[in-house]
């Protein structure tokens, strides 16, 4: 098992539309969580500002970005966030994608590790067969999984659903970062546009190392409480 603070395993999606609006919640929650999402929303409204701001303040920045064009363009990219102190960076695409996103890693000396998206959180078996597919979203998965930890990504963003399979087959060294996160007592209540979703206990207990975790805490009427209750669920799940 990895080690990785409690403070550390909830990344914070800061999903919004203004800066200052980011950096309100990072102010009510930096007692608490030391890792932040900052998605194409937010990037397009504050470019690195606030992902400069993030850092300064001591925590870390997932950089969600789902990196997809032509592979040179997606290395391009990918050059801009080194030596920015994030810490990940996604890429969704296939194996060119994925290696010219690693090529702009090579020689630089940077930290920054790099997650493939496997199938998004959205994404259901309904889609699956409307797109003329036949196997599972969990074969899906493991197989694009399979390749980015092959190619050289540091590791995944995956459901909890699948984890646990990817953990067992693809050993420990894969990363692996799970959005969908509802905590337990709403986990019947979702009226949102995840649709793969699950507790953080049972990500973690399935594998996963970090969650991705938004609007269960931004659009509560407790946000601390409600990261409290997440990180006993993890805690509890470590122990097990």
């Amino acid at each position: 098992m990895k080690d990785i603070p409690l403070n550390e395993r909830i990344i914070l999606a800061l999903d919004v539309a203004e800066p200052e609006m980011a950096k309100e919640w990072v102010r009510k929650t930096e007692e608490k969580i030391h890792f932040y999402k900052v998605g194409l929303q937010l990037f397009m409204a504050s470019y690195f500002d606030i992902i400069d701001w993030i850092i300064d303040r001591g925590h870390k920045v997932m950089v969600d970005l789902k990196f997809f064009d032509i592979p040179e363009t997606v290395k391009l990219a990918m050059m801009q966030l080194q030596d920015k102190g994030v810490t990940f960076a996604t890429v969704h695409g296939n194996d060119p994608i994925i290696r010219a996103s690693l090529e702009a890693k090579q020689g630089s000396g940077s930290e920054l590790k790099i997650l493939g998206v496997t199938v998004l959180t959205s994404f259901g078996e309904e889609d699956m067969r409307a797109m003329g597919m036949s196997r599972t979203i969990e074969d899906l998965v493991y197989f694009r999984a399979k390749r980015a930890l092959e190619l050289g990504c540091d590791g995944i963003v995956s459901s909890g659903l699948e984890a646990a399979r990817l953990r067992q087959g693809l050993g420990e060294k894969l990363l692996i970062v799970t959005p969908g996160i509802r905590p337990g007592a709403n986990i019947e209540e979702n009226d949102d546009d995840q649709t793969r979703i699950m507790t953080a206990r049972k990500a973690i207990e399935n594998g996963a190392d970090y969650v991705v975790v938004g609007r269960p805490i931004t659009k509560a009427a407790n946000p601390l409480k409600v990261i409290d209750e997440l990180q006993q669920e993890i805690a509890l799940a470590l122990k097990g």
